[in-house]
């Protein structure tokens, strides 16, 4: 049988699997040229030479020591395509892989594939303004600058040396004619063009360029090939998937099949130990997949989701494995809650009232100073979280996210005031799924209605007005999130049921109805004035906004109302 395919393969690591895959090449009359990377022990070496020695189209090239992101990669590929095309004059096609790639069809499909399009080149090949999936900062930085050191051995070096070109403007010219492309190092080149590349009289200039190129197995054949290929398929035949910081996914035995859904003719990088993936593709036609069109697009969106996965996690979920940045959460927390300001302080009973209008859990102050307010008073709650004060301000925000993580499927409502733990203020003003409801100056209420002495009560006023006045700053600023709504006391005591029903209506629970009365008012028979003692005492309360001294509402009865549309 002629052979139109022949395979260049790369190897420095898991020989005995490479030996197995090349076994599995020449099984079906395709030529195989091996480079074994020179990093990697001459015994070692010398023994796959002398296992292969009984397969007569197997033949090793002439070794460079190869690196990432350096030249010897390249001249590897080289070398390999060299012998290649020397010592196979009927080879058409010439697949780059490398030891870790496994065939993932019968070998007889390929051939078939390439035979129907023999002027075809498939290379990954594109400008540099066209390639989104660089990491690492360096586009066409890397083809106008000078790499002297490695990138993985030299760090240091290397990102001096790319600072100081760029401070001082230095700039290598790109040879004439050449216009740098980028792409995957796995191609398949036809014999035509890939001997036009190693042929070629500028070869030299060419690779004395490229030396200094970063990363130059990702540009060199992806360049040349743009010079001398007649029809060229900008994609590699080679299944790679890279995650968000550019490194390449490792298949395991439990991606058997996923590769299936591929349906395409090689996969990298293949785990050595996955014994399951090399019984299972390593095998005759008859246990092979289908024959069909290559698609590697069809598993594209398992492994966008795989990357969301890994660098978002879940809403509200954090753990030891993947513990976000600050501000970097896929969502502060996993599901919507509602916090009610001055609510509690103004209406009795108002936690019973939301609970039966709403069916929501209603807790009290979460954050108060003494201890966690659950509903039902409750000591623990889902997750063991404890009524403890002093676990909870060891992480305020950690024990809301576990909160509401612990009981997503059911809305959790909680009061908040200036008397709690404030650390969770900003927590609470950038989460997206917080609905915050707050009547300020409400605090001064229980202030109002207590037997402190006036002097007492003048200068915790002063206090808790101070801390209220910057929270709402903190929830009107530009970079808040939440679903906010703030009545100054006033305001809302005019006409409590129309922001009662849009808070209700907000929260969305099936069992509301449309509001006939509101929760029974606290007694405020005289509150004008006692906002007035206060400013006659030095302290201004102008967060509760403008009451009457004359007479102030002494009940829900007596609270002038506005008309309202009943739906």
């Amino acid at each position: 049988m002629t052979a139109s395919l022949g395979v260049a393969m790369l190897v420095h690591n898991a020989l005995g699997r490479a030996e197995q895959v090349a076994r599995h090449w020449a099984a079906s009359d395709v030529p195989v040229a091996i480079h074994v990377d020179r990093n990697v022990p001459k015994d070692i070496y010398d023994n796959l030479v002398r296992s292969l020695a009984d397969v007569p189209n197997v033949l090793f090239s002439k070794r460079y020591r190869c690196e990432w992101g350096t030249w010897g990669i390249v001249a590897a590929s080289q070398a390999v395509s060299e012998l290649m095309l020397a010592s196979f004059p009927d080879v058409r096609h010439v697949y780059l892989a490398s030891g870790s790639c496994l065939p993932l069809r019968p070998v007889h499909e390929l051939i078939d594939y390439l035979s129907d399009r023999p002027r075809t080149d498939f290379i990954e090949s594109a400008t540099t303004a066209d390639v989104p999936w660089t990491v690492g900062g360096l586009d066409a930085e890397r083809f106008t600058m000078r790499f002297p050191f490695s990138w993985k051995r030299q760090r240091y070096l290397f990102d001096k040396a790319v600072n100081i070109q760029r401070k001082i403007g230095l700039q290598r010219r790109i040879p004439k004619l050449l216009v740098p492309h980028m792409g995957s190092q796995w191609w398949c080149l036809t014999r035509q063009t890939l001997s036009a590349i190693l042929q070629d009289p500028e070869r030299s200039r060419y690779d004395r360029y490229f030396k200094n190129v970063w990363i130059p197995d990702e540009s060199y054949f992806q360049t040349l090939s743009r010079l001398y290929s007649t029809n060229i398929e900008s994609r590699s035949l080679t299944l790679s998937k890279f995650d968000f910081q550019g490194k390449p996914h490792i298949f395991y035995d439990d991606h058997l099949q996923l590769l299936r859904r591929s349906d395409c003719f090689v996969a990298r990088k293949i785990w050595p130990h996955a014994e399951r993936l090399y019984e299972a593709f390593l095998t005759d036609a008859a246990g092979a997949m289908k024959r069909t069109e290559p698609n590697p697009g069809k598993i594209d969106r398992i492994f966008a989701k795989a990357v969301e996965r890994r660098t978002r996690g879940r809403s509200g979920l954090y753990m030891q494995s993947r513990f976000p940045n600050q501000d970097w959460e896929n969502g502060v927390t996993a599901s919507e809650f509602s916090v009610f300001q001055g609510f509690s302080e103004l209406f009795e009973n108002f936690e019973a009232w939301l609970h039966n209008a709403t069916g929501a859990r209603v807790h009290g102050h979460l954050f108060a100073p003494d201890r966690v307010h659950f509903g039902d008073s409750q000591e623990t709650l889902n997750g063991a979280l404890s009524d403890s004060a002093l676990l909870r301000d060891y992480d305020p925000k950690g024990f809301l996210t576990n909160l509401i993580w612990n009981t997503r499927g059911e809305r959790q409502c909680f009061q908040f005031g200036p008397m709690d733990n404030q650390k969770i203020n900003w927590g609470l003003a950038k989460d997206p799924n917080a609905q915050i409801s707050v009547i300020t100056g409400a605090w001064s209420v229980p202030l109002f209605r207590s037997n402190m002495d006036f002097a007492d009560i003048r200068r915790i006023a002063a206090n808790l007005q101070k801390i209220e006045s910057e929270q709402m700053d903190e929830l009107r600023s530009p970079f808040s999130k939440a679903r906010v709504r703030i009545w100054t006391m006033a305001e809302f005591i005019e006409a409590p049921m129309e922001p009662l029903q849009g808070i209700l209506d907000e929260i969305g629970q099936a069992r509301i109805r449309r509001l006939s009365e509101a929760p029974k008012m606290v007694d405020l028979h005289g509150f004008g004035q006692f906002l007035q003692n206060l400013k006659n005492q030095g302290m201004h309360p102008y967060l509760m906004g403008d009451f009457p001294v004359e007479r102030g509402p002494n009940s829900n009865s007596e609270i002038p109302r506005k008309p309202y549309l009943v739906k």
